[in-house]
């Protein structure tokens, strides 16, 4: 490696330890890098151009804005509803609930954080009440996180679709069958658990109950049908539905359900603003210290040794997806997927994995650094909700995550389960 790579790496992971935060960290050494390679400093500012103009990533601020407009609208919580009507007389009922209810709300928010948060303040007192540990209720909220960010629409895959140049729509139909099959692992988990402790059922719902929660929250079922109906109706673009996902909560929430009122509607923005820049300031500051390090052919060389490890297909895939997960683990979502996307392509095309198969298992081993000590985002917002310390937590999260880890062998070795309904609908 070269030594303007060498200060690069090296300069990233001493800043980090440092505590320096990513985007300022990104922007430092890109200048330094622009400085020892005797380039123009006006690469910088071309390439910061260029990272804030890519249309797709108009799509961001909108699904974390029709994200915190459903929470404080009052549809996450008629989610919830609906999903306890459903399948809250089963063994482990109230659990499944829970599961059912983050996929609901992850085909509508695209954020680890914000499923938590929408699904495990309402649900971990309601477990706790049953008969489950706060523990468990804390963890199984945390699990749910990274469904997502699995289930279309999902923020990180719009990132590494812009990232990676790659259709963002197939992206999305590629996290679908990952995250179902997470969702039912996670209700396997319930049941066992439910029996174990011997939790008793909740009384059968009547018709008339199922009608008046389904009556009630119609309206908040509807919110994946306009959005990824649209999509894949070919009415609009991903970035577009972000819009009209967004638009489609402020009007349930302050006209339908009226849960919404306009003064809190300063506040919910300026929320979505301030997470919204915090995720552009890295991929803006990213692109130049991408910019730099493929100038210095970094990410071959990186993929060069790694492919110099053993010329096995099968192992390489292993040691990738186990460097995703221990990288995904002490790293931002966003920041390694920028830090690292040169990498990860240039690996993924020499041992023939599909791009697409390829961005999916990356933002699903990432998805498992949600709720992975010691920077688990997810497991943050569900210790912070259940009021349990970090570590309590994350002794009932080991099943969880057993499951998301056998998710991310099977997109990793079965490629129909990533690229299936991408063929399907073309």
């Amino acid at each position: 490696m070269s030594e303007i790579g060498m200060v690069l790496i090296g300069g990233m992971f001493i800043l980090l330890l440092a505590g320096v935060p990513i985007a300022v960290t990104l922007g430092l050494l890109t200048v330094v890098g622009l400085w020892m390679a005797d380039f123009s400093p006006l690469i910088m500012a071309q390439r910061l151009i260029a990272g804030s103009t890519v249309t797709s990533l108009l799509a961001i601020p909108g699904f974390i804005l029709a994200g915190d407009l459903m929470t404080a609208g009052g549809l996450s919580r008629r989610l919830v509803r609906i999903a306890s009507t459903c399948f809250g007389h089963f063994t482990g009922g109230l659990s499944m609930s829970t599961v059912a209810a983050g996929t609901f709300f992850g085909a509508i928010s695209g954020s680890a954080p914000a499923t938590t948060a929408a699904v495990g303040s309402i649900m971990i007192k309601e477990l706790e009440l049953r008969g489950y540990s706060r523990g468990y209720g804390a963890a199984l909220a945390t699990a749910i996180g990274p469904l997502g960010q699995m289930i279309p629409p999902s923020i990180p895959m719009i990132i590494w679709g812009v990232l990676a140049e790659e259709s963002i729509s197939k992206l999305f139909l590629a996290g679908i069958i990952p995250g179902l099959l997470a969702a039912a692992g996670f209700c396997l988990i319930s049941v066992i658990y439910a029996r174990r402790l011997n939790i008793p059922r909740e009384k059968r719902p009547s018709f008339a109950e199922i009608l008046a929660a389904l009556r009630d929250g119609i309206w908040a079922l509807l919110a994946p049908v306009v959005i990824l109906g649209g999509i894949y109706g070919g009415i609009f673009t991903p970035t577009e539905a972000a819009m009209i996902g967004a638009l489609y909560s402020l009007c349930i929430g302050l006209f339908v359900y009226k849960d919404l009122s306009w003064s809190q509607l300063p506040g919910i923005l300026v929320g979505a603003m301030r997470t919204t820049t915090l995720i552009m300031f890295i991929i803006v500051t990213a692109y130049g210290f991408a910019w730099v390090i493929a100038s210095e052919r970094i990410p071959s060389q990186i993929s060069e040794v790694l492919l110099g490890i053993t010329d096995n297909p099968l192992l390489l895939l292993l040691l990738l997806n186990l460097m995703l997960l221990v990288l995904g683990a002490v790293m931002d979502t966003v920041s390694a997927m920028v830090i690292l996307s040169g990498v990860l392509i240039a690996v993924g095309a020499q041992i023939g994995l599909d791009p697409i198969q390829l961005g999916a298992m990356v933002v699903i081993n990432f998805a498992v650094g949600m709720v992975t000590p010691p920077l688990g985002y997810s497991l943050f917002v569900a210790a912070s909700i259940s009021g349990l310390s970090i570590e309590r937590v994350t002794r009932h999260l080991w099943p969880f995550l057993l499951v998301l880890v056998v998710v991310v062998g099977l997109v990793a070795y079965i490629p129909a389960i990533t690229l299936f309904l991408p063929a399907l609908l073309g």
